[in-house]
């Protein structure tokens, strides 16, 4: 499995961006979480959706602005960000897990990993 996450940039606080995890190869099952890095900060999970787009779940410095969808004709989960902050200025990555049901944004549940995009917010 092959995944690319893409549609990072410069945004002005209180802005969006989409954010798409394309996958290919093998995608029965599988499950898209979204992690970040910022400098000197430790690796976050943010979001996860289950395989079918019904199970999502968000840490909570991200819920309420942040939306993850998928379409699975197209192989690509969305990770929407509204409302962008500072502290949003991060590398982030998708990564996938083949699960039955429900989904994880613990990195050791990851199958996985995309190489990064950047995302910056200028206060």
């Amino acid at each position: 499995v092959q995944l690319q996450a893409s549609g990072g940039g410069l945004v002005q606080a209180g802005g969006t961006l989409r954010l798409p995890c394309a996958a290919s190869g093998s995608t029965d099952y599988l499950t898209i979480s979204w992690f970040r890095q910022a400098p000197g900060k430790e690796h976050e999970g943010l979001s996860c959706i289950g395989r079918r787009g019904y199970s999502t779940y968000y840490t909570d410095s991200v819920k309420g602005r942040f939306t993850i969808s998928r379409d699975n004709a197209e192989n690509t989960v969305y990770l929407v960000m509204n409302s962008l902050k500072a502290e949003d200025t991060a590398v982030y990555y998708c990564a996938a897990a083949r699960r039955l049901s429900g989904c994880t944004i613990r990195d050791s549940g990851m199958d996985y990993w995309g190489k990064g995009t950047l995302v910056t917010v200028s206060s």
